[in-house]
């Protein structure tokens, strides 16, 4: 595409964002919603209101080659990823349930849930790409030289036209074989239908009849082409049947344009940091001594009216709240003036205390505060919302309505820089300026206090210590560094050796497949509580893992997800979910699992020195996945004695280690278990904020995934009937799903699929050998999760609405 199509693209993404931070300014001043549903569809109109811009804002940050543009594009992005992400919070809030489901508004904007889906930013991946294949490297290389890789390089290795030769060897003789099997089948099966050529000979008629035979044999075959042809052009075109893979032509030629824009992007970018580096030192050199002879003379100017108004000189603002910048904003002379003049807070917050004493005096059938009814909903303040105003605004002083005719090949706009680096380089000398200011109005104070026969030196100087002081009470408390002298290599290398740090496979997040739910939104309309589809887990997973642990802004501003914990049966794809989690952000896996430590740092000082190493080096190297399998395990009540692995080994260090991962620290803490009913759960519920239940798959994603790993055979005929399966497979995991395709089609089977079509007994017979997840098991996760925090939150506040259905006072929680 074009770079107009891409500048379009962006304005209807700012429009949209326009629109959003209206409403969502106007939700921050508005009075509580005691209508949680009322609440709840308009923070579902503004979450997927960001998600629209945020996916429209991706493609832009992806494929726009102007770097002064995709710096704007960039912050927009980020702060409505956040503000997206808090929404989601407030959601959770809202409709105490981890799954949001908005049908109507989604009908209400007129787009489909295809659109309102979430897309990971292209960034996380591409921006690191040299960085993760180098890491990835790594390992191999460790592990070569520890020798976990047999035969390794015994051998040299083999040029490609050798590799190209043994292959086709191979594959030439492994035709043969089967060619040879098949010849030897039809062989066999025309021996024993054979005719006798002399009767046809004698009768005279043989010609004639196999003639007419070849030709109705003929007929035939062509006819039920263009029959199935037309059936399927005709399901094509309504829509029944998935388009064949014609487009693959055009979708590469897409590919090759989108790659060859990302080459332009690159050289462009390079042009731009070089001439940030040029354009500052020329702004130095030129206009340095006058940037610094304007600050001095405007701040002397200052404070020299300041004297003659009031007698004194002022106090200069300290470099903390802006130094002499404070002085020539709007806000910062306001409150230079108004600091003489201002009333006192004290006394107006003792009338308003009083006013509201006599108010409660004058009104005494009124609540007290812990009587009172739940105030409603109300916005919680946003560590986003500003930023993106900010950035909005930008956009309508800059880009909305800039002529770019003459920028055809969107390089960059070098008076833009200039402006840019004044600034800066003005912020630079502002300091070396402020340090001479102080110094001169301090002489000029200190001759006056001598004129006057008084000093006020001190007091300045308890004022600074007061502000540093302060400060230092803010930092934190940092943890003893067990490992001082050593390299961030050694001990990665010694991670890896031992397991901790292990690769895994690389898979998206897409590969877990399952459709959306289309009916969960009027269930819960009717006061019921269903059970999210794949695609809901799907997109929790990517909303509280991938999209904050990817960006290092996004998950210090938005809310803390510290660690997470996906349960359900086995086959339901959580170790997917996991490596899905790691390939998406590119993070490290650090392995915890009570079979994975057994035996590795063995006492009390190896088990800290293995909690302070995955500790340190999962900060070293952000993003980073802690992983826990079976993370039942370490609080179990009772361990069965047999099991060797010593699971409760960890149960006093996972608190600490979850409570130390702050905002900065791009660490998450990733569980998975099959019976997290067996443990403690009040244990189990201080590690992990968050637990996703995964459920059976529901019919609409047995079908989709029937779908579509059927039909990605070549051979299987288009009509093949995957409503039966999904219907015969009610029950099965996607796991059991994927094994029954593994056992069917094979190889030997694919081959011979033009002769002996796919039969669904096949796949039944198959699909029979596999133990689906009986209603015992079921029932007992359901058990389980309703009495996680959020099931009791849930619990509780149906209680509620019964007991006020009902007129009933409710009873206090226990």
């Amino acid at each position: 595409m074009s770079h107009a199509t891409y500048d379009k693209l962006w304005a209807d993404a700012q429009r949209t964002l326009d629109e959003a931070t209206t409403i969502d300014t106007d939700l921050h001043g508005a009075k509580p919603q005691k209508d949680k549903k009322k609440a709840s569809a308009v923070v579902c109109d503004l979450y997927v209101k960001y998600i629209t811009a945020v996916n429209a804002l991706d493609q832009c940050y992806d494929q726009m080659v102007q770097p002064q543009k995709r710096l704007l594009v960039r912050s927009l992005l980020d702060m409505s990823l956040g503000r997206m992400l808090e929404l989601k919070h407030e959601l959770v809030n809202l409709d105490l349930s981890e799954f949001s489901y908005y049908d109507d508004v989604l009908i209400g904007m007129k787009i489909l849930p295809q659109e309102a889906a979430i897309t990971i930013p292209q960034y996380y991946r591409r921006e690191r790409d040299a960085e993760i294949r180098q890491r990835r490297k790594t390992i191999d290389d460790i592990l070569k030289r520890l020798g976990f890789y047999e035969d390794e390089g015994a051998e040299p290795e083999m040029t490609e036209d050798e590799a190209t030769r043994l292959i086709q060897v191979h594959e030439r003789a492994r035709q043969g074989r089967l060619r040879a099997q098949f010849m030897r089948e039809i062989r066999h099966m025309k021996d024993k239908a054979k005719p006798d050529p002399l009767a046809d000979d004698r009768t005279g008629a043989g010609s004639r009849a196999a003639a007419l035979k070849i030709q109705k044999i003929w007929r035939g075959f062509i006819t039920r082409r263009k029959i199935r042809r037309r059936v399927i052009e005709e399901m094509l075109l309504i829509g029944m049947l998935p388009p064949v893979a014609a487009e693959s032509e055009a979708r590469r030629r897409s590919e090759e344009v989108c790659e060859a824009r990302r080459l332009v992007q690159a050289e462009h970018q390079r042009d731009y940091e070089l001439a940030l580096v040029k354009e500052k030192e020329l702004v130095r050199r030129t206009r340095g001594e006058i940037i610094k002879e304007e600050i001095a003379d405007a701040a002397r100017a200052w404070y020299m009216d300041y004297k003659a108004s009031t007698g004194k000189f002022p106090d200069f603002p300290s470099e903390e709240s802006g130094g002499s910048a404070a002085l020539f904003s709007r806000q910062g002379a306001e409150s230079e003036l108004s600091k003489s003049t201002a009333p006192s807070s004290k006394d107006s917050k003792g009338k308003k205390d009083k006013a509201k004493k006599a108010q409660k005096e004058k009104d005494p059938g009124k609540k007290k505060p812990d009587e009172e009814e739940d105030p409603g909903f109300k916005m919680q303040p946003s560590c986003f919302l500003g930023e993106l105003i900010t950035a909005c605004g930008a956009y309508q002083d800059v880009w909305a309505e800039k002529d770019e005719r003459d920028n055809p090949a969107q390089a960059l706009y070098r008076d833009m820089i200039q402006q840019d680096k004044e600034r800066e380089v003005e912020a630079e000398l502002r300091k070396t300026v402020d340090h001479m200011l102080r110094n001169e109005l301090e002489r000029l104070q200190a001759a006056l206090d001598r004129d006057r026969a008084r000093k006020g030196k001190k007091a300045k100087k308890a004022s600074k210590k007061k502000g540093r002081r302060g400060g230092k009470k803010s930092k934190k408390k940092k943890e003893r560094d067990l490992t001082p002298d050593r390299t961030l290599e050694s001990l990665f290398e010694e991670l890896v050796a031992n397991g901790i740090i292990r690769k895994y496979p690389e898979v998206p997040l897409s590969a877990f497949r399952g459709e959306r739910s289309y009916g969960n939104h009027a269930l819960r309309q009717q006061g019921k509580d269903p059970l999210p589809s794949l695609g809901d887990v799907r997109q929790a997973v990517l909303e509280y893992c991938v999209l904050p642990l990817g960006s290092a802004t996004i998950h210090t501003m938005s809310p803390l997800v510290r660690s997470v914990l996906l349960a359900g049966p086995a086959g339901s794809g959580k170790h997917m979910l996991v490596h899905a989690v790691c390939t998406e952000t590119g993070a490290v896996l650090f392995d915890l699992s009570a079979a994975n430590i057994v035996g590795k740092y063995p006492g009390k000082a190896g088990l800290v020195m293995l909690v302070h190493l995955v500790s340190k080096v999962s900060r070293l190297l952000q993003p980073a996945v802690i992983f826990m399998d079976c993370a039942e395990k370490p609080f179990l009540k009772k361990v069965p004695k047999t099991d060797k692995t010593d699971p409760k080994r960890l149960k006093k260090d996972l608190p600490k280690l979850v409570k130390s991962i702050g905002p900065e620290d791009q660490v998450l803490l990733l569980g998975i278990s099959r019976s997290p009913w067996e443990c403690d759960q009040k244990a189990l519920a201080q590690v992990y904020t968050k637990m996703l239940l995964i459920p059976r798959p529901d019919y609409a994603s047995r079908s989709y995934i029937w779908s579509e790993l059927l039909f990605s055979y070549s051979g299987v005929n288009r009509q093949f009937d995957t409503a039966a399966l999904a219907q015969i497979s009610d029950g099965y995991t996607v796991g059991r799903i994927l094994s029954v395709l593994r056992d069917v089609m094979t190889c030997k089977r694919i081959l011979q699929m033009r002769v002996q079509p796919l039969t669904h007994a096949e796949l039944v017979s198959a699909l029979s050998r596999h133990d689906p997840v009986y209603k015992e098991e079921e029932e007992a996760f359901f058990a389980w999760f309703q009495r996680t925090p959020i099931g009791r939150r849930k619990a509780r506040a149906l209680e509620l609405e019964e007991l006020q259905r009902q007129g009933l006072e409710p009873q206090p929680a226990k």
